[in-house]
């Protein structure tokens, strides 16, 4: 993994249907590769998006790195200092018990997006340290 850098953002919709679901694409790329694709499906609410954005972005995420396995512990929009912020938990998969890491994303409309980048943000900080990433 070392010399390829941190893994960006490069596109994310998330689109909702009548019935109430919704479906994030997200794409993360390095300069030098092919894109690399992640969806997920989920209940269109506020909570559900973010959580569909995040677990998204995970299988990009998973797509990059086969060595990086990371479970969702959970996503949350908080309100601070007059913004909201996405926070990001995550735990080495199969180890909710063991080390997790936590990433954040300041957004202005888009919670949704900002889970995913919340996501992306907690797993680029361990891409150095491949003692992280495997266990």
């Amino acid at each position: 993994m070392e010399g390829r850098g941190r893994l960006k953002f490069a596109e994310f919709v998330l689109d909702r249907d009548a019935t109430g679901l919704c479906r994030a694409r997200v794409v993360l790329s390095w300069p030098t590769s092919t894109p690399f694709v992640g969806e997920a499906a989920g209940l269109s609410s506020p909570a559900g998006e973010m959580r569909c954005a995040a677990q998204a972005c995970l299988a990009a995420i998973s797509r990059a790195m086969p060595e990086a396995v990371f479970e969702l512990v959970g996503v949350k929009a908080v309100r601070a200092f007059d913004a909201t912020v996405v926070i990001a938990s995550l735990a080495t998969q199969g180890r909710m018990d063991g080390p997790r890491v936590v990433g954040s994303a300041l957004v202005q409309e888009d919670s949704p997006r900002g889970a995913a980048l919340a996501v992306l943000n907690a797993t680029n900080r361990l891409i150095g340290s491949s003692s992280e990433l495997r266990h």
